[in-house]
Formats: structure tokens, sequence, C-alpha cells
């Protein structure tokens, strides 16, 4: 079968810590190289008023990430990002950008007819994100979003707990994912990137929370918080409910203590996880089950490697048009539930 010829936008962290090393065990896939951006991309109208030290020294190190990833994984660099959209030997972009260039990026890539797997969130609107949907499904070409930790089997152990006899009825879900602030330049708390706690670690706690509630799954209440000196929500809540009445409240931050965490409250015990959303490839999670009386059970959850999986996921919804269809249906509910949040946390 001929492989799957696929580029990356951005020689991001992500891209080579987690991305390339799963991809060069797929066999769907050829790697063909990693862009980095021109001085017109990078600067964009601010291009004139750059000085050419500065413009000198970004392309410089840009290209010096790029050359360390390809000497690692082979491929090529590409001297922009519309050399890799457009590129005739290239079928499938990953596009690792901050949140706000995934629209324009998207976008060039499937005028160019390229399948694209794109970091979460999608796009930062719910009508960017349909656009693009559209401009897919028109041209029969794959989008995925990387949301790769519901790919996890883990999820699945948990999932066969909640429907053993262990928990009882469930009676509330509680999913919780926060971390320490980043340095000052990290594009999450830079607005004209996209940044913000919704569109990052929020968008993982609706993710999952619609994953246990099911189709029915909606936002009903959301806060979003600012800190001063940050021009983005740095933590935020929300209840999601669905038409059986369960409800799933979230939390999540970015200047907080590092929690990632599900909570299962049953009729007869809860559940507990420690890693229920970034368990990375070769860690064991675990669940504790606490019962009324307080006895506790620690059980050991599956250990997987759910970028590998995810980047499986996104082969075949280029090879299979059902699934592709699938595919187009969870990215746009994801991003409906996203837009429920922003507009009931604005009110």
């Amino acid at each position: 079968m001929k492989k799957i010829r696929i580029a990356v936008i951005c020689p991001s962290e992500i891209a080579e810590r987690r991305f390339l090393p799963s991809l060069k065990y797929n066999e769907a896939f050829e790697f063909m190289g990693v862009g980095i951006a021109s001085p017109e991309e990078w600067f964009g109208d601010n291009l004139l008023s750059a000085s050419a030290e500065t413009i000198e020294s970004t392309i410089k190190n840009q290209f010096e990430k790029a050359d360390s990833i390809i000497r690692i994984f082979g491929g090529r660099v590409f001297n922009s990002y519309e050399a890799v959209v457009s590129a005739s030997d290239v079928d499938a972009v990953y596009i690792p950008l901050p949140p706000a260039l995934h629209f324009p990026w998207a976008k060039r890539a499937l005028f160019h007819k390229k399948h694209i797997l794109v970091e979460k969130p999608f796009t930062t609107r719910l009508s960017d994100t349909m656009h693009l949907i559209e401009l897919a499904n028109s041209n029969g070409l794959a989008v995925h979003e990387n949301y790769m930790f519901q790919y996890h089997k883990q999820l699945g152990d948990i999932m066969a707990i909640i429907n053993s006899e262990k928990l009882g009825d469930v009676r509330l879900f509680r999913v919780a994912f926060g971390f320490p602030r980043r340095s000052f330049n990290d594009f999450r708390y830079n607005k004209i990137l996209g940044g913000g706690a919704v569109l990052d670690c929020g968008g993982y706690t609706i993710k999952y929370a619609s994953i246990l509630l099911g189709n029915t799954a909606r936002v009903v209440q959301a806060y979003s918080n600012n800190l001063q000196g940050f021009n983005v929500d740095m933590f935020g809540s929300a209840v999601m409910i669905n038409d059986s009445g369960i409800t799933a409240q979230l939390a999540f931050g970015m200047d907080n203590s590092y929690k990632c965490e599900l909570e299962v409250w049953g009729s007869k015990a809860r559940l507990v996880t420690n890693r229920v959303l970034t368990a990375p490839a070769g860690v064991t999670p675990e669940a504790r089950i606490i019962d009324s009386q307080g006895n506790e059970d620690t059980i050991l959850l599956s250990a997987d490697d759910s970028f590998g999986k995810s980047i499986d996921v996104f082969a075949d919804c280029i090879l299979s048009s059902q699934t592709r269809e699938c595919n187009y249906k969870e990215v746009k509910r994801q991003a409906e539930l996203l837009n429920q949040f922003m507009e009931l946390s604005n009110e």
C-alpha cells in the first residue's frame, strides 16, 4: 500500500517530543519534513519594522530546531509554511501552531488538497471550524483534532468499572485539569495567538465530559476567570448535563497546582484517577475505588500510546470515507460545546 506522505508545519516542541516519535512506528505514513516560517509569515505586518538582526536571528533559530528534527527523523526543511502546504510530494499536514493560526493554515492546506491533523483546539471559533469541515467535505479530505487522550486504553478500563456493580449508580462526574504557570512568552497567555485556559486545558475537560455523558451532553453553566497582568482567561469551571440528568462538574486552569483527575461518584463507591488526560506512553495510570466505609482499592489501568493511536485514527480518516464522516461530526461537536461555554461565560 502506498504510504501517506506527511509533513509538519513548525518545528514545535510537541512535534519533536510526541508526534514524530509516535509517527516513526506508523507504517501508514512517510515523514517528508518540517517547515519553518518565512519572514513574511512570522512577522506579518511587523516585517518592515523588524530589524535585519531580529529577522536573521528568528529564521536561524527556527532552522536550527527544524534541522535537529530532520537529523533524527529524516525528511527535509521547508523554507516556509506555504511551501509545506503546497508541496506536490505531501499528502497530509500536521499543524501544531498556536490556536489562532490553526484556521488560516488549515484552510491553506485544504485549499492545496492536503489532509490535516490539527492540534487542539481545532480552531478558536465555531464558524471557522464549520468552514474548514465544509471545505474538507467538499474535497473528500480528512480532518482530525488531536485530543489523543480519548484513545487511551485506560478510558475503556474506567468505563468497564462504571458499567460494573462496583460503583453502583453514577451520581456525578468531576473532571479537573490544571497546571502551574509556564513562561510568560508561552502562547497560552497571548490573546492574539488564541491563548486562554478554556481553549487549552478547559477543552480537555469538556471533551472528556462529553464522552462520559454521551451525545446529549451540553454546557449549562460556565465561568471564566482572569488574573491581573494577563489578557486571557486563566482558570475556569463549568457544569455539563445530559438528558438523563447526570451532571459533570469541570474545573481547569493554567496557573494552578498540577491536577489531572477524574472522580466518578456512585451510590456505592467512588472512583478517582491520577493521569486520566495526560498519561504518556509507558506510564501505567492508576484508579482508586473508595467505598462508603472508607475502604480503598487501587487498580492499575492499562498503559498505552494515545498519541500513536490518534495518528492511527487520522490514517483511517484518510483511507475510509465512513471514518472521515464520523470525524467531521466529532470535530464539530467539540467546537459546539466550546462555543456553548464561551457564550455562557460571557453572559
